[in-house]
Formats: C-alpha cells, sequence, structure tokens
C-alpha cells in the first residue's frame, strides 16, 4: 500500500468551500478509482483552518494515475486561491511486519 498525508492551510472564510472540494474529490475517487483505497479528510485539533488529507493507494503508480485523473484536477481548481499547500507530510510505501502476514486471525 501507498500512503499520502498532505497539509493545507485555508482561508477562514472558505473553510467549507475547501471541505465540501475536499469531500467531493474523495467521493469521487472511491467510485471511479479501485486502486484507491481510502480518501479521509481531517481537520487539525488546535487550528480549524488546517486540514490534512490521508489517501492509501495501491501502489506509487496508482497515487500517478490518481494524480493523472479528473477528481485530482478538479479539487486544485476549486480551492485555487483559497488555501496554501500541499504541504507534503508522508509519500511512501507501508512496511510490512512480515511475521505476522500469514499469522491467523486471533478468536
Amino acid at each position: 500500500m501507498y500512503h499520502v498525508a498532505v497539509a493545507f492551510d485555508v482561508q477562514p472564510e472558505h473553510r467549507e468551500t475547501f471541505i465540501a472540494a475536499a469531500h467531493a474529490d474523495a467521493r469521487d475517487s472511491a467510485v471511479d478509482e479501485p486502486f484507491t483505497q481510502r480518501f479521509e479528510l481531517v481537520e487539525d485539533e488546535v487550528d480549524p483552518n488546517r486540514f490534512y488529507l490521508d489517501e492509501v493507494y495501491d501502489d506509487a503508480a496508482a497515487f500517478d494515475r490518481h494524480m493523472a485523473g479528473p477528481h485530482f484536477a478538479m479539487f486544485f481548481e476549486r480551492i485555487a486561491g483559497i488555501a496554501q499547500g500541499p504541504t507534503w507530510l508522508i509519500r511512501g510505501s507501508r512496511v510490512e511486519d512480515r511475521s505476522t502476514a500469514n499469522a491467523p486471525a486471533a478468536a
């Protein structure tokens, strides 16, 4: 799995516009991109105008496909001029614990 986390700082008067754009991107990506595993919007607990996108894809190539797709472009079109970012926080592949990968599930 390939993980991406980014931060955006949003002008207070445009919070709802940003939230709507992020939710549309997440919703539409989930419907149209089977390689998108998770796409979450998180509000910072201290600064209500800072948001994080926490995303998971099948692999790095899947994230590249997402970035080349229409939902990614539409998101950035919708937030142009109202948000600063993205600031990259995480970009990489999950490291699996091979010792537990095939372990039976706990009862």
